[in-house]
């Protein structure tokens, strides 16, 4: 236990940042800090590749079948709310606290501990450690994808440590980002301006990831924003926010309105970013169709807001069981076509959709993996989880692939942790696996 939570202790320590809204990625100086970690703590033969999303690669053993075994060292920028300092370990309560602990360094930790002096009997056995998943792994999974195709080494199995239940994980979402800008438009007219303060309310996991937003269950600061707007006829002059990330809910949304009224004074407003602001409710409600079956159904929350040059720009997070990005993109649009008024100049934008998680329950992977967690007193049961991961860049395309990890909470919130029971046999759990997969 002493070695994965030291080991842990140091990767928090190294600020391996994804946050491009704040012009944050991990470069080549985090990858090789976290290099040197590892190399000290297990014999693993990491290298550093060519990937422009940083991938730590080693290989053992060869010959079928292939597995790969994945977990991210980049983490979301700490954001407001902490009790701690976010890059300095804190042990307490049985739980180890610090950004990444859950979210995804203690993965990192208990798979290179895990494999420590592992010599697979067949096969071959993959790891590699990514710096860019938390800004959609296109540089990192992505590219390792195209290769391990390329070299004749694609994988049979994928077992990708990015999760934070104990849970065997079967079925992710996939995500897309869309990107609303609304033309500034400035009025002036017969009004009263004050402001108003929205806070975020989770009443489900203990996590700010805007993929586990349930709506109904959870208030999202800018959305009831959006509502108080259109249900009174505010006009909306300035919008204010704790914004961290595009994947991020804020914890505080402040707009600031115009209420008409006659012989109250003059206001001022902007009835760009009034349309834009009214029409998140119906932009987070599209009429999409999906492919597959999904717990969490269709969710999209608007978490980021900045002017550029004259322009009012909202960044939305959509988790969709589907890889269509036209779809998406048309339903969106339908959405605006409907809201937006006549002469009022928009743009919309659609990234993503590179694929989702989803491995039959039956598949061979899938019983061993839920086999190994009931020998280790876990659930036996699979599960859905919210957040997008690594996966989809395997599963869609033949993989057998699982997502797994200590539990955990605070996950892209404050106090992030990971319990320290749970990481212990999270090591245990990779080594059952690899063990069966591989002998050895």
């Amino acid at each position: 236990m002493r070695g994965v939570v030291d080991l842990l202790s140091e990767l928090v320590r190294v600020r391996s940042v994804s946050g491009p809204e704040l012009g944050l990625r991990v470069g080549r100086g985090e990858a090789l800090e976290v290099l040197g970690l590892l190399r000290s703590y297990t014999d693993l033969p990491l290298e550093v590749t060519e990937a422009p999303g940083q991938v730590l690669l080693a290989r053992l053993g060869s010959g079928r079948p292939v597995s790969l075994y994945m977990a991210h060292f980049d983490v979301v920028p700490p954001g407001p709310g902490w009790s701690r300092e976010p890059f300095e370990p804190v042990v307490e309560g049985g739980r180890l606290y610090g950004r990444g602990a859950a979210d995804d360094k203690g993965n990192v930790a208990a798979i290179a501990i895990a494999l420590r002096g592992f010599e697979p009997g067949r096969g071959t056995l993959l790891v590699a450690f990514t710096g860019d998943e938390e800004v959609g792994g296109s540089g990192g999974a992505g590219w390792l994808a195209g290769r391990l195709r390329a070299w004749g080494l694609w994988p049979d199995y994928v077992v990708n440590g990015d999760g934070a239940f104990s849970r065997v994980i079967v079925r992710r979402r996939s995500v897309f980002r869309a990107r609303l800008r609304v033309e500034a438009s400035r009025v002036e007219g017969e009004g009263r301006s004050f402001r108003l303060g929205f806070r975020l309310e989770v009443r489900g996991r203990d996590t700010r990831h805007a993929a586990y937003f349930i709506p109904g269950v959870d208030s999202h600061p800018l959305l009831e924003a959006s509502a108080v707007v259109r249900a009174r006829g505010y006009g909306v002059s300035g919008v204010w926010g704790e914004w961290v990330k595009g994947n991020v809910l804020p914890a505080s949304v402040v707009v600031e309105v115009v209420e008409p009224c006659g012989g109250c004074g003059r206001a001022v407003w902007d009835e760009g970013l009034t349309a834009a602001v009214g029409s998140l409710i119906p932009l987070t409600r599209p009429p999409l169709r999906v492919e597959l079956v999904s717990e969490y159904g269709v969710t999209a929350t608007p978490n980021v807001y900045r002017v550029e040059g004259g322009w009012h720009v909202f960044d939305i997070d959509l988790r969709a069981m589907t890889m269509d990005r036209g779809a998406v993109e048309e339903a969106l649009a339908r959405v605006l076509e409907e809201v937006m008024p006549r002469g009022l100049g928009w743009e919309l934008e659609v990234s993503g959709g590179q694929g989702y998680l989803y491995t039959p329950r039956g598949a061979p992977l899938v019983e061993l993996a839920l086999r190994v967690n009931r020998g280790l007193g876990l659930s036996g049961e699979p599960m859905e989880a919210a957040g997008a991961s690594d996966s989809r860049y395997f599963s869609p395309h033949g993989s057998q692939a699982i997502d797994y990890g200590p539990l955990g909470g605070g996950v892209h919130g404050p106090d992030e942790y990971v319990e320290l029971d749970a990481l212990g046999k999270a090591v245990e759990f990779y080594r059952r696996v690899a063990e069966a997969l591989h002998g050895g």
